[in-house]
């Protein structure tokens, strides 16, 4: 078993390179932006320099309820919302994805009505959520947004993990209101740092336009997510691919129970009484030149139940052959 760590592609360390050292000097803020809202189907993007600047410059520019999954976001969402001091509330799940009977008893609750502001176009509410939900299972995007749409509530997807769906159901500016992502390692897009903004509402650029200012990417790193914007396709499919390969072989030929075995992801999460035990043998098991593959749950950043999650997109995609991940499996067989 041959497993490497996920870097960015050696054409993108190239022209990183270049800029870094002073041999090329194009501004790649504005080639950047423009690829990403080809890409988002979105009007207007920014850089920052991490998808927690991303983060903090949205949730700055809206002014009512913040919305979160109780599992499966990103533990940037609760802790800029506390922060910045804006009314939170928790979402119900299934394991990480959105339970939308229960944001349907939240905006109908008396009390979350007047933080929802639902009939204030100036001050509207937003769910934030990550594409996939603890990065194992698709969200379904549309349904969402066509919900909250319904009811003058806005949404943000983290589309660090699903940024150039090819089915385009994720990361789609048709229908969220405003994409944001990191770009650091191991993301889809790894330029090792980084983030970006899409919307087609220019204000909430504005409103956060000092935040924006101070947290703005660097021309060595727009360099780098907009050369590997090219490879983040192949990237995600083969990451999806093999993820839904493991899944499936792991119901089949071992006792683990996966959760959302029939969802798009890029990682997969084992159901498990012994998370303690079992996380640290697999860390042994699976070294990625220092780096690890291996989460420990309960995680509001995966799922808040006794689990371990191998994390397939931590994986530069030459190791995703169907001999290393048929070893992955039968690494797993010996502690089922």
């Amino acid at each position: 078993m041959n497993l490497k760590f996920k870097k960015p592609s050696k054409e993108t360390q190239m022209a990183m390179s270049k800029v870094a050292i002073g041999e090329d000097n194009e501004d790649y803020h504005s080639l950047a932006e423009d690829k990403l809202s080809s890409i988002t189907n979105h009007d207007y993007a920014k850089l920052v320099n991490s998808g927690n600047a991303a983060i903090l410059a949205i949730m700055n520019a809206i002014d009512g309820l913040i919305l979160i999954p109780d599992e499966g976001g990103w533990s940037g969402f609760k802790q800029f919302a506390h922060f910045l001091n804006k009314d939170l509330k928790l979402v119900k799940t299934n394991h990480g994805l959105i339970d939308l009977e229960h944001v349907d008893e939240i905006i109908h609750s008396p009390f979350e009505r007047p933080s929802l502001n639902l009939n204030d176009e100036s001050s509207k509410s937003a769910l934030f959520l990550t594409s996939f939900a603890g990065y194992t299972a698709e969200q379904n995007i549309k349904e969402i947004s066509s919900y909250l749409h319904e009811h003058n509530i806005l949404l943000v997807e983290d589309a660090s993990g699903s940024i150039t769906d090819s089915e385009g159901k994720l990361a789609n500016g048709n229908y969220s209101d405003i994409i944001i992502g990191s770009t650091g390692s191991p993301k889809i897009v790894n330029v090792e740092n980084g983030g970006f903004i899409t919307a087609n509402d220019n204000s909430f650029f504005k409103n956060s336009s000092v935040i924006l200012k101070t947290v703005k990417a660097s021309n060595i790193t727009a360099c780098g997510i907009n050369t590997e914007l090219d490879f983040a396709n192949d990237t995600l499919n083969r990451t999806i691919e093999a993820t839904l390969y493991l899944k499936k072989k792991i119901e089949s030929e071992t006792n683990f129970e996966v959760f959302h075995p029939d969802k798009r992801g890029i990682n997969v999460i084992l159901k498990t009484d012994d998370h303690k035990g079992l996380s640290y043998k697999l860390r042994h098991e699976f070294i990625l030149d220092s780096h690890g593959m291996v989460t420990k749950c309960p995680n509001y950043n995966r799922l808040k139940t006794k689990a371990v999650a191998l994390e397939i997109k931590n994986l530069d995609i030459s190791c995703l052959n169907n001999d290393n991940l048929d070893s992955i499996v039968d690494t797993l067989k010996k502690f089922d």
